[in-house]
């Protein structure tokens, strides 16, 4: 077995066998974004899919739970498992008659300095997140999300509070978001 040089000369290049390629695919899918946006200062709202994403999920979870009561009730043959599994069911409703008002009250908007999220009916909440302050932008869709061509766009910075998450933009609009960000908190990055 012949050794590997660990640290390479000048006149020589490394040759370390490529480990981190062992295995692996053979191309990387690239995103598919639109190119970066313009910080236009105005308010921008989420995909109406978002509350369709959400109902299905809401009606797979009280599918769940009803089947879980009902199999206990028999099971066990008491009437205590409706209350846990009514007060759920209850609030998975309420939660769903409150959806889609809620999700027009989500917004963003791309300012010069900052961008700005608001979001909430009755106790509402903006949060301005400077671009120098960003440290992680992130997409994430589940399957249902997938299924609907939906993501969800997540920045944090150094303050936990000020994590910012918004959901049900378009996958199109998400990684153009995410690309505007980056490129603007790198050319904005203030000190730590």
């Amino acid at each position: 077995m012949s050794e590997i040089e660990t640290t390479p000369s000048p006149e020589s290049p490394r040759t370390d066998p490529p480990v981190l390629d062992q295995g692996t695919y053979t191309a990387i899918r690239e995103p598919r974004g639109a190119g970066r946006l313009e910080l236009d200062g105005q308010w921008h709202q989420i995909s109406p899919k978002y509350v369709a994403s959400q109902t299905v999920q809401n009606g797979i979870f009280l599918v769940v739970v009803l089947a879980a009561v009902i199999a206990a009730w028999l099971i066990l043959g008491h009437w205590w498992p409706w209350l846990p599994g009514g007060v759920l069911i209850l609030t998975t409703l309420i939660t769903q008659i409150v959806l889609p008002r809620q999700a027009r009250a989500l917004g963003y908007m791309l300012r010069a300095d900052d961008l700005v999220f608001r979001k909430g009916i009755l106790w509402q909440r903006m949060i301005a997140v400077p671009y120098g302050r960003m440290q992680l932008i992130d997409i994430t869709h589940g399957p249902m999300d997938r299924a609907f061509g939906i993501a969800k766009l997540k920045m944090v910075t150094a303050a936990a509070t000020t994590g910012v998450e918004i959901p049900g933009l378009g996958r199109e609009a998400s990684e153009a978001l995410r690309d505007t960000l980056i490129h603007v908190a790198e050319t904005r990055r203030t000190g730590l």
